[in-house]
């Protein structure tokens, strides 16, 4: 079975929801069965790369809230990341474009180290002195080693505008199909969609469902034909002249 995961490196509940859905994967029994892809969604895609600004200004001018509102927010969200054994910074972050972080993560995805770079730019973001936005590519490369990837790849990767930007602008445009217009999104074999930052407890009920729910191969019917010519583990058919 597979699980998708639309998100943002910005989004904090992006970062909640990746450990309340991991804490159900864990305790899902097929869980060695499911393969979980990280797909790429912009929550400030028209912001320019060099704009960076504090988290708490960004809130105030995106939803017209005050400053004292807007750290209340910050602190509210920070006890639910401890309350999922996240560290998670409520002061001083900022906040910018990602476009680039989600290039290098589907670079990431090929060199299957895809789930260790979200983690790792999560942790970047949300728990440490890091500044992912204004660290520049250096730093972004840095993180792609912790993450175990070469370091001339990840910067070659950034170099090039054009490094893996169809595929980041392929899953948006997937997401609006799917009607996802916020994340986290999950989608779980393409037949069920969990939106947000779900307890843990919906995540393991939506696994349990998906995959009671899979629906078995149906071989065409072949009439007189009986079974075609094959190979198997014990060898292939023998021709009978």
């Amino acid at each position: 079975m597979r699980v998708e995961i639309w998100s943002d490196i910005a989004c904090p509940w992006c970062y909640v929801g990746k450990a309340r859905f991991e804490k159900a994967l864990a305790a899902f029994p097929h869980r060695d069965e499911v393969e979980v892809v990280h797909r790429s969604f912009e929550l400030d895609p028209g912001r320019a790369k060099g704009d960076v600004q504090p988290v708490i200004t960004m809130l105030t001018k995106k939803y017209g809230m005050d400053e004292a509102r807007a750290q209340a927010a910050e602190d509210s969200l920070g006890a639910q990341a401890a309350a999922e054994g996240l560290d998670y910074r409520t002061r001083g972050r900022d906040h910018g474009n990602t476009f680039d972080m989600h290039r290098l993560l589907h670079f990431a995805k090929e060199q299957g180290r895809q789930d260790e770079l979200i983690q790792t730019l999560y942790r970047a973001n949300f728990a440490e002195e890091r500044s992912l936005f204004t660290g520049g590519d250096e730093l972004l490369v840095e993180l792609a080693v912790e993450a175990g990837l070469e370091a001339e790849a990840a910067r070659a990767v950034l170099a090039d505008p054009a490094a893996y930007a169809d595929e980041v602008r392929a899953d948006e445009s997937e997401a609006a199909q799917l009607g996802a217009n916020g994340v986290p999104f999950f989608v779980l074999d393409r037949t069920y969609g969990v939106s947000g930052a779900q307890p843990a407890e919906v995540f393991a009920q939506a696994l349990t469902q998906a995959w009671g729910e899979r629906s078995p191969l149906k071989l065409v019917d072949q009439g007189d034909q009986g079974d075609g010519a094959a190979c198997g583990p014990d060898g292939c058919a023998v021709p009978q002249h």
